[in-house]
């Protein structure tokens, strides 16, 4: 059962790029390692900008194909879920990135395709 689309998925990229800069400074990330703070930080930004430069109705160029988008977020999600063990984060550290690796291969995952026209 696939439902989301690619303008939900539109809808959803900006708050998740601006929650990705926010989030580790109202959560008190970086307590095992500062790399947690930082990296969800800089992925916050890519995002944002990846979300500007995407080929969708809420991108300002749209000249990055959608299909690469997910591609990208595809990425993201499996190394949040590494991150974690390959840097040592305990606690609220490395349940943030399983969190959200999980959220986002859940996204991913349950992206409709589209029909072509």
């Amino acid at each position: 059962m696939k439902f989301v689309t690619k303008r939900i998925h539109a809808f959803l990229d900006y708050p998740v790029a601006v929650a990705l800069m926010t989030l580790p400074f109202l959560l008190g990330l970086g307590d095992s390692n500062p790399l947690a703070l930082q990296l969800s930080v800089a992925t916050g930004i890519a995002a944002f900008v990846l979300t500007l430069l995407t080929d969708h109705h809420l991108g300002a160029l749209r000249v990055i194909p959608y299909k690469i988008h997910l591609l990208v977020d595809l990425l993201v999600a499996v190394v949040f879920i590494i991150v974690p063990f390959a840097f040592a984060f305990q606690g609220i550290d490395a349940y943030y990135y399983w969190l959200n690796g999980a959220a986002v291969l859940t996204v991913v995952s349950l992206h409709k395709p589209e029909l072509a026209v």
